[in-house]
């Protein structure tokens, strides 16, 4: 018993601290956590880093079509020992025993006309560029997801753990009166075990209750960063009526048009199709025009068949290139990345179908939550009502404890389930914005208005 104290005053100081710091500190709202999920978790800052990497592909499809200026340079050594039978008048021009360095600068430049292959090449890394973009924005609204069911996770846990202490708390005290009552001969022993048996089923579900609880705030803390002892807390008094939907198809229709994992598939699809197109066009002939500006001289006694003294070229032309035979590989690849798209258009199916049936799940969740909720609102004050019209019965002779202890069970289960009600339909509303992709910090200040002032 006095195990079962200490652990019952150590899980109201957990509530006891939390209402302080929120007295003193500030209140830690939806938004807010997002902010600081933002600068604490390491999928969203990966993903920024992958954005900033697929940007780079806008620069690299762009350099594919311009020009290519490269410097050569180089310095050899030669030392030559030559035997010629020239004339006695062209003897100098072949001295036997000569050496010396020949040194060589050039500047070449590529122009590309026609290059079917590489233009296929832009238009993917451009495409490339585009799904870094998708995949930034997929993993923003993810994050934002995660977030708010930790955020609405706390919120459950905390308010579904305040309802069970109170009701072991009730508990505790009828089965005080009882035991009381049974010492003075006015009550059965089945009365008190009976009140005894509630009171320890209603402990070991604070005992759940407190364990979910610590776990919903590990959980929140690993997603952001920040404690959870000043959440702000929802307003009950505050109708969700406002978050229901309506036109189903509607919202499907967004979903496909809308939706990040949806876009991310389409554009994987056309990066496959630019993929396989760029194989087919490599048989193609190239067209480049390429210039150059070299200059070459010597020194020593190097020979002029060697080089001269100093030479300057300058060069410019067209260069054609028309590929004949591969051995096999262009066809071979053409087939692997035609089959590639294939596989790309069927995924990209699947991915519309799984996005419309949870759309569907998402919209039907709020809907039902939203039904259920006002009935357990109904349910909550119907009990209410017997529990005062039980305990008057009690009191008059007509109605036992046990009556009276069974109404408030179920009264307290009936507020468990309103709880728990509440958050399942916040959590649809945002996943059904989140599975459309539009999910933004818009509808993360929506739930803000929601919690109290």
């Amino acid at each position: 018993m006095n195990q079962a104290l200490r652990l019952r005053y150590m899980c109201a100081s957990i509530l006891l601290v939390g209402s302080s710091l929120t007295t003193y500190g500030q209140t830690l709202s939806l938004s807010s956590a997002f902010q600081k999920a933002l600068q604490a978790d390491p999928a969203i800052q990966a993903a920024e880093q992958a954005l900033l990497a697929g940007r780079e592909k806008n620069v690299q499809g762009a350099a594919l079509l311009k020009p290519q200026v490269a410097l050569a340079a180089s310095v050899i050594g030669i030392n030559s020992h030559a035997e010629s039978a020239l004339p006695p008048q062209f003897a100098a021009l072949a001295q036997p025993d000569t050496s010396g360095e020949v040194r060589e600068a050039a500047l070449q430049f590529t122009q590309p006309i026609y290059n079917a292959s590489a233009s296929s090449s832009k238009q993917q890394l451009m495409r490339q560029a585009e799904a870094a973009e998708l995949s930034w924005r997929a993993a923003r609204q993810d994050l934002m997801m995660r977030v708010t069911e930790a955020y609405l996770m706390v919120l459950g846990a905390r308010e579904s753990f305040s309802v069970c202490r109170s009701q072991s708390e009730t508990f505790a005290q009828h089965r005080e009166r009882a035991q009381a009552r049974f010492d003075l001969g006015t009550d059965k022993i089945t009365d008190l075990h009976e009140a005894a048996a509630r009171y320890d089923a209603a402990f070991a579900q604070e005992v759940s209750a407190r364990s979910a609880l610590e776990l919903r705030i590990a959980q929140f803390y690993a997603v952001t960063g920040a404690d959870t002892e000043n959440l702000a807390q929802l307003d009950p008094t505050i109708s969700l009526d406002s978050l229901d939907v309506e036109g189903l198809e509607s919202w499907q229709r967004k979903a496909m048009e809308q939706s990040a994992r949806i876009s991310a598939k389409s554009i994987e699809s056309s990066i496959a199709q630019l993929e396989s197109r760029k194989f087919t066009l490599e048989s193609r002939p190239t067209l480049d025009l390429i210039g150059s500006y070299a200059s070459k001289s010597k020194t020593g006694d190097l020979s002029l068949l060697i080089s001269a003294d100093l030479q300057r070229t300058a060069t410019i032309g067209l260069q054609l290139k028309v590929p004949l035979f591969s051995g096999g590989m262009l066809n071979s690849r053409e087939r692997e990345t035609l089959a590639k798209f294939k596989q790309s258009e069927l995924e990209l199916a699947a991915t519309q179908r799984d996005v419309r049936l949870q759309t569907q799940e998402a919209f039907l969740g709020v809907k039902t939550s939203l039904a259920r909720l006002h009935a357990l609102q109904r349910t909550v004050q119907s009990l209410k009502t017997a529990l005062d019209a039980t305990t008057l019965a009690r009191d008059v002779g007509s109605r036992t404890q046990l009556d009276v202890l069974e109404v408030q069970q179920r009264l307290y289960g009936a507020r468990l389930d309103l709880t728990q009600s509440r958050i399942e339909i916040l959590l649809n509303r945002m996943k059904l914005a989140w599975v459309v992709g539009e999910l933004e910090e818009r509808d993360l200040k929506t739930v803000d208005k929601l919690t109290k002032k």
